[in-house]
């Protein structure tokens, strides 16, 4: 039988569309170790399950002879599918036609699956590798990106947006994603800026490559723009799948629940010995949380900015939970600016998708100087008491060491509204540590004594005995309960069980003010 005319052509334009910018740019793709945009969908999503949307739309106007190319798909490939069975939107751009630029079409197809992901309540993911805005289409292009802007921002904390970063991303390349919950980057591949090194020598004659100006190296410990940083491609899209498993699918469900063969009950020794009876030596928090997690599932983020800070994903008995903590290695723990700001971040986005928040508490105080106080310390450090304070998540909080004044206070301290408080044996709760609050209290008596050295020794061991321990806090019934480092891992899971169903509806208001 002669086979349908029309079903030709339409075999017909199905390999156009496939063909994107032509096989010469494909193969130009490749050539720099990256995949296309329609390998990079396939590679992400569960085999098979792809759905395309709008694969014939192509750019309408003919500013600058741009009716000369014309492509179908016009340079973003869209579309649903599903990651571990759950279904996603998805978007990639496709830097094969006009360099991924955005143009106005290209916007309204990635606008559209946003809209899509939205109103049936899933997580959009955006595979982004793009010059930025189509200069050949002007006003049209800007336009469209306002109105990817403006979604980011209204389905913010409603369904998980995720950005992966794959190619240069300029300008609204960057703004979109910096709008987004995660944004996951390709070492030597992956850029960010608003404007690129040629416009910068040309404004400020400063010299810098681009991977010195928004390379992933630069976002993951400079200005804490990424939060995960990747050698590959397949391992950019393996991450995108690993951080979805942590997170709902909106902001109404609960995070995926994954049951473990690792005993909720296990018991490690090594935790009953891993603070140092000497309170100014450091330890790896990194050495408390992954024995008490499930094995091998912590996912720290912006691992390597503010590094005096730890947050991530994790589970704890099969539940997913968002881990906060300091890191008595860097700067002994103390809470600066940028640390504040990497921690207030993380408690929000667990708090909109329901991830309970599990904190670690070795707090000895904000870092003191003329530049913290000037760049704003305590405006940054009040994020961190709005940002526990407004969290209706479950809370619970481990004073491990330190919990001293302020710092003790906004680190889910039980007054800001924490479920559960456990303590150490090693905890010391106080306005001051035992030297300071000594040198205060009792400075004429030093001074005046024979041995001043010693009788500040000696009024500090009577202090730090007398307040700083975690019996004196309890009996004030600052928190919950005193246990054996041992112990954390079923405690954290028999409190994640009861406290699963937990309701405490925001009292009605349009939305805080947060001091940002």
């Amino acid at each position: 039988m002669e086979e349908d005319p029309r079903i030709l052509e339409l075999r017909a334009m199905r390999a156009k569309a496939l063909q994107a910018g032509g096989q010469e740019r494909i193969d130009r793709q490749h050539a720099k170790g990256k995949y296309t945009a329609r390998e990079r969908v396939q590679m992400l999503l569960d085999p098979g399950t792809f759905n395309e949307l709008e694969p014939y739309i192509t750019h309408q106007g003919d500013e600058m002879n741009l009716a000369a190319e014309r492509y179908l798909g016009d340079g973003v490939i869209t579309g649903y599918g599903q990651i571990d069975g759950r279904t996603v939107y998805v978007y990639a751009q496709d830097f094969t036609i006009y360099g991924g630029a955005l143009g106005e079409m290209h916007a309204q197809k990635i606008c559209r699956v946003m809209d899509l992901a939205v109103r049936n309540g899933v997580p959009l993911i955006g595979l982004i590798d793009s010059g930025g805005a189509r200069i050949q289409e002007g006003v049209h292009s800007l336009g469209g990106y306002a109105e990817i802007f403006r979604r980011n921002a209204q389905y913010s904390g409603v369904i998980p947006q995720i950005s992966v970063m794959l190619g240069p991303c300029a300008g609204g390349a960057a703004y979109s994603p910096a709008l987004t919950d995660v944004i996951i980057m390709v070492r030597k591949q992956s850029f960010m800026f608003l404007t690129g090194p040629d416009v910068i020598k040309a404004v400020t004659g400063e010299v810098i490559d681009s991977e010195g100006l928004g390379g992933a190296d630069i976002h993951m410990s400079v200005s804490g723009t990424a939060h995960l940083a990747v050698d590959n491609e397949n391992e950019a899209l393996a991450m995108c799948r690993k951080v979805l498993s942590f997170m709902p699918s909106n902001n109404v469900e609960n995070p995926p629940f994954l049951a473990t063969n690792d005993d909720p009950l296990r018991m490690d020794e090594n935790l009953n010995h891993v603070i140092p009876l000497d309170p100014k030596e450091p330890y790896n928090m990194l050495d408390v949380i992954r024995p008490i997690v499930d094995h091998r599932s912590f996912l720290e983020l912006q691992r390597d900015w503010a590094r005096n800070a730890i947050v991530g994903f994790a589970r704890i008995g099969g539940h997913s939970v968002g881990i906060v903590a300091q890191q008595p290695m860097v700067m002994a723990g103390v809470i600066d600016i940028d640390a504040s700001d990497k921690i207030t971040r993380f408690v929000r986005m667990c708090d909109c998708f329901n991830i309970p928040l599990v904190t670690f508490v070795d707090s000895p105080g904000f870092l003191p100087g003329v530049s913290q106080e000037h760049g704003g310390i305590i405006r940054h450090g009040a994020k961190i008491l709005y940002a526990y304070s407004e969290a209706t998540v479950p809370k619970i909080s481990v004073i491990t060491r330190k919990a001293y004044g302020g710092a003790y206070v906004v680190m889910s301290s039980k007054y800001l509204g924490t479920d559960i408080n456990l303590a150490w044996p090693s905890a010391e709760i106080a306005v001051l540590g035992a030297e300071g609050a000594v040198n205060i209290l009792f400075k004429k008596q030093i001074e005046s004594a024979p041995d001043p050295a010693a009788e500040h020794k000696r009024l500090a061991a009577e202090y730090r005995e007398k307040f700083n321990n975690p019996y004196y806090a309890a009996s004030a019934g600052y928190i919950d309960d005193i246990i054996e480092p041992r112990e954390t891992r079923a405690k954290i899971v028999a409190a994640l069980g009861a406290l699963r169903d937990k309701y405490a509806p925001a009292p009605p208001r349009k939305h805080g003010n947060i001091p940002v």
